[in-house]
């Protein structure tokens, strides 16, 4: 079998039973759990697992609102961006955020309670983050994916050209 589709089958199982063990994994890679402790090892020292984690469900934690926000700086200087993403990385509800290219500078995923609380958090937390000039929000009605696997089909095309 070559690699990628050993690496695809792996990573399929992995993520799909993060909490097997090694035993459960390998019927379903089939491996020996010697090999399948080896691979999860590499696959950790060479940074392709990053780690592990219990997914909790938000919304049966009270946390009902997603909100994708976009959002612009006044400024862009190495100064103003580094204190903006320290100021972000102080605010729970911010799960993830990242730097895009297009009409806005900062791409957010926040939870909160309610949209009173997104209000809220908009209003008193975010618009008053030192640099922020304009924030436009997309609020989530319904999420149709959890975490599916990574697309890997890009492994087979490298593995072919190589």
């Amino acid at each position: 079998m070559p690699w990628f589709s050993r690496i695809r089958a792996n990573a399929r199982s992995f993520g799909n039973f993060g909490r097997a063990t090694h035993q459960q994994l390998g019927e379903q890679v089939p491996l020996s759990t010697s090999q399948i402790g080896r691979r999860l090892q590499r696959l950790e020292a060479s940074g392709v697992i990053e780690g592990y984690r219990v997914v909790l469900r938000a919304e049966k934690l009270g946390l009902g609102v997603i909100a994708f926000t976009s959002l612009k700086l006044k400024y862009h200087g190495d100064l103003i961006i580094e204190q903006f993403q320290q100021q972000i990385d102080m605010l729970p509800e911010v799960l993830e955020f990242y730097a895009t290219i297009g009409d806005a500078d900062y791409l957010l995923r926040i939870v909160v309670p309610d949209l009173n609380a997104l209000s809220g958090f908009v209003m008193k937390k975010l618009m008053r983050v030192p640099g922020v000039d304009s924030v436009c929000s997309n609020i989530v009605l319904t999420t149709f994916e959890h975490n599916g696997p990574l697309p890997l089909g890009h492994l087979a095309a490298r593995e072919s050209a190589s």
